[in-house]
C-alpha cells in the first residue's frame, strides 16, 4: 500500500482468468438467470390476482386486518421485484427485497392466517435471499452504477444545453 496525504493507494495485479474458470463463471451465471426467470414468473404469478381484486385474495387480507390497501403494495411490490429480477442491473437488489417480503409473509402465513402456505413463502424466501447472495456483488457495485448513469445523464444534458446556447434559433 501507498500512503499519499489522506487517501489510501491500493496497487493490485489484475486476477487471470483460465479457461476453466471462465467455464465455470458463465455456468453459473446461466443457472443465476435460469433461476431469476423462474422466480420472476412465480412473483408475476403472485401479483396479478392481488391487484386483479381476486376474491380470494380480498379475502385473505380481510382476514390479516391490515385493509385492502395492504394487498395493493404487496402486489406491486411483487410485480416490481419481478421485473427488477429481469433487469441486469436491479437483479440483486430485487432479489434481497423480495426475500424481506417473503420472510415478512412467512410470519403473517405462520401467526396470523395459520395457513399451509407458510411453506411456500419460507421456500421462495430462501430462494430469494440465495439468488440475492449471489449477487451481493452486484448489489455492492450499484452505488457506483448509479453515479456513472448519473454522470452520463449530466454530460449529456450538458451538452445539449451548450447546442441550445449556441444557435438559439435552431440552426
Amino acid at each position: 500500500m501507498k500512503q499519499t496525504r489522506k487517501e489510501t493507494t491500493v496497487i493490485t495485479t489484475p486476477a487471470r482468468v483460465t479457461p476453466g474458470d471462465a467455464r465455470r463463471r458463465r455456468g453459473t451465471s446461466a443457472r443465476l438467470w435460469a433461476g431469476q426467470t423462474l422466480l420472476a414468473f412465480v412473483f408475476v404469478s403472485a401479483a396479478v390476482p392481488k391487484l386483479n381484486s381476486d376474491p380470494g385474495m380480498v379475502h385473505e387480507f380481510a382476514q390479516i386486518g391490515a385493509g385492502q390497501w395492504m394487498r395493493y403494495l404487496v402486489g406491486i411490490t411483487e410485480l416490481a421485484g419481478a421485473i427488477g429480477l429481469l433487469t441486469p442491473w436491479l437483479a440483486g437488489l430485487a432479489a434481497a427485497g423480495l426475500a424481506t417480503e417473503m420472510a415478512g409473509a412467512t410470519i403473517v402465513n405462520a401467526a396470523v392466517l395459520h395457513s399451509g402456505t407458510g411453506v411456500l413463502t419460507a421456500v421462495l424466501c430462501a430462494a430469494s435471499a440465495l439468488l440475492a447472495y449471489r449477487r451481493r456483488q452486484q448489489i455492492k457495485d450499484l452505488p457506483a452504477v448509479i453515479r456513472r448513469c448519473l454522470t452520463m445523464a449530466g454530460r449529456t444534458a450538458t451538452r445539449a444545453g451548450r447546442s441550445a446556447l449556441a444557435s438559439p434559433d435552431g440552426r
